[in-house]
């Protein structure tokens, strides 16, 4: 069998083009965002939604909830979907709706989005509050039912103090080292290090705002900042967390901006999406980005761990109850 190819972040709006196109691709697993501001109710929505995909696309995607689904859809020939939240606020304040969206099938759970959340603080406030003393008992709590903590869109003292109560490793899905290109979701040389040095993992991004000159960014400036990642952290921890949103309108930008909380869009910051690099426009670009990481001197077994073997076993350690 063929080493496996995960992509451990994606927004489309999804249909059947895209779900061929992951086929066609070789994709065998893909986390799926469920949730940007939903609460729980809103959020069970675009899980009936999912469950809609999942029989009409039979052939094509199917739930997942363990590593072995990623094997097993790999024989099938067919993408396994995970579920994810890119916020806290489908548990509201509750959390006894851990363990219930676990049951749901969500495998992923980032402590903020952007902005001050019950659970910690976001890359965009003024002041990152640290993880809270509710922020620390979900950690716990997502430990011990396996959902893995996100701190992709978190503060830096936040993800550090993540990093340092989590029992299990925690995982920044979809974002790209500062020294690389410096933006807000981007993370600092002590994040990553932190982050890799404790066994989590790094899911490096294809979103043009993360990338080095935008959606200009070259494949092989990119890959050569994969290689340079690899010489500074080693190649255990490290994967693609693409951040691909394909054939959403722009109006999603709001939504994911703004949510309910903000009357007006800033100014400055036009909602709209930015045009991906020609390289990566959808899912057939994974062969570009193996064929570039070949290019700037990775090996086969280095490259076949980035593109899905380190995901692989970061859920098999991780989507599973604590004994």
């Amino acid at each position: 069998m063929r080493a496996p190819r995960i992509d451990c972040l994606q927004y489309a709006n999804w249909s059947e083009k895209i779900f061929r196109q992951m086929n066609a691709g070789a994709v065998d697993a893909v986390h799926v965002t469920i949730a940007y501001h939903e609460n729980f109710r809103e959020m069970t929505h675009n899980i009936a939604a999912w469950n809609r995909h999942f029989r009409r696309y039979r052939d094509l995607i199917v739930q997942g909830f363990s590593a072995a689904d990623v094997e097993a859809a790999q024989q099938q020939k067919r993408t396994a979907i995970f579920y994810g939240l890119q916020t806290p606020a489908p548990i509201e304040d509750d959390i006894g709706l851990v363990e219930i969206c676990h049951r749901l099938g969500v495998r992923f759970m980032q402590l903020t989005y952007n902005n001050q959340s019950l659970l910690a603080g976001g890359c965009y406030e003024p002041d990152d509050s640290g993880v809270s003393r509710f922020g620390r008992d979900v950690i716990a709590e997502m430990n011990r039912v396996g959902m893995v903590v996100d701190m992709s869109h978190s503060g830096e003292r936040s993800t550090l103090q993540a990093i340092e109560c989590s029992e299990r490793p925690i995982a920044i899905t979809h974002a790209n080292p500062k020294w690389w290109h410096d933006c807000a979701r981007n993370q600092t040389d002590t994040v990553i290090r932190a982050l890799t040095e404790s066994g989590g993992m790094l899911g490096f991004s294809l979103y043009a705002h993360h990338l080095n000159g935008g959606s200009h960014c070259g494949v092989d400036d990119f890959c050569q900042m994969v290689a340079d990642a690899v010489s500074r952290y080693g190649c255990e921890q490290l994967g693609i967390g693409s951040d691909l949103c394909q054939d959403q309108p722009d109006e999603i930008v709001k939504w994911m901006r703004n949510g309910r909380w903000r009357v007006e869009e800033e100014d400055d910051a036009p909602a709209v999406f930015p045009q991906q690099p020609s390289w990566f426009e959808d899912n057939l670009g994974f062969d570009n980005i193996a064929a570039g990481l070949k290019k700037v001197g990775l090996n086969e077994t280095e490259i076949a761990a980035i593109m899905g073997g380190n995901w692989l076993r970061f859920y098999r350690d991780s989507f599973a109850p604590q004994v």
